[in-house]
């Protein structure tokens, strides 16, 4: 139980704008690769067919197997 008058803190306090790679567009919400690679909802929608198999997602940049 928290003390009276006390804030509760934040998680991740300011929310982030990210920069889609593809589309360039910034919205608030990207799928992102630990190698920097970012990429929006509506690109992944677009180009779902060549990267993923409906349960991972394979980085373009990497290589590397991302799960959704």
């Amino acid at each position: 139980m928290e003390a009276p008058g006390r804030k509760r803190a934040s998680r991740g306090g300011r929310h982030k704008q990210h920069r889609c790679h593809v589309c360039g567009t910034e919205v608030p919400f990207c799928w992102s690769c630990t190698c920097g690679f970012q990429i929006c909802q509506a690109c992944m929608d677009l180009n779902k067919w060549g990267m993923s198999n409906d349960v991972t997602w394979i980085c373009p940049d990497c290589g590397r197997m991302r799960s959704f």
